[in-house]
């Protein structure tokens, strides 16, 4: 049994294949295409007809300037057919992937936000999602929901799972600011006077 690594030897192993050059003896240990629409069909040299060989193979050979063109171009593909974008039934590109709310590729000056650096660090997100500062007020709060819910909403976007995934965060984040202007509201309430008003005797 052979070792591992080892080569099984044949007792009788097969003749070696002649060099395919004419007159020539030697064996024919070097496979070279026989022509460019053959590259897997080889002539058989030895060494020295297939450096002559190669140094004289010219893929091109024959064809014209267009036909040349054109296989560059089809090996820029891998051989592979190419269509314009779109002509397979691809969706409509989302236009909200090209908003700018920034001006950074307009000439538009970017739209003014206060930070929310200030702002509590459990708001920090919900405040970035939508796209508002701190201090917030509750007003302000409904009405950026309500643009972005009309944004975002599935029937504004054919149905899009992006903007349906989008829609549910923006909820959670309304949802997160709106109490959170709740409690605060509460804690700055004026307290309640517990004294009852004195009966006139």
């Amino acid at each position: 049994m052979a070792r591992r690594g080892e080569r099984l030897r044949s007792d009788n192993p097969s003749p070696a294949q002649p060099c395919d050059a004419p007159g020539c003896e030697a064996a024919g240990e070097y496979r070279a295409p026989r022509d460019r629409s053959r590259l897997r069909d080889y002539y058989h040299f030895c060494l020295e007809h297939v450096r002559a060989y190669n140094q004289a193979w010219d893929y091109y050979k024959g064809m014209s300037t267009d036909e040349i063109e054109q296989n560059l171009r089809e090996d820029s593909g891998w051989q592979r057919p190419t269509w314009p974008l779109g002509r397979l039934g691809h969706t409509k590109l989302n236009p909200e992937i090209f908003r700018d709310p920034l001006g950074l590729f307009g000439e538009a000056p970017p739209t003014p936000r206060k930070s929310a650096r200030e702002a509590p660090p459990e708001l920090r997100a919900a405040l970035d999602l939508m796209g508002l500062g701190w201090p917030l007020e509750e007003d302000a709060l409904r009405a950026r929901y309500k643009e972005l819910a009309k944004r975002y909403h599935p029937d504004s976007n054919g149905g899009d799972k992006s903007a349906e995934d989008r829609l549910k965060d923006i909820n959670r984040a309304y949802s997160l600011l709106r109490k959170r202007l709740a409690v605060m509201a509460a804690e700055q309430a004026p307290p309640k006077s517990s004294a009852s008003p004195s009966r006139a005797a």
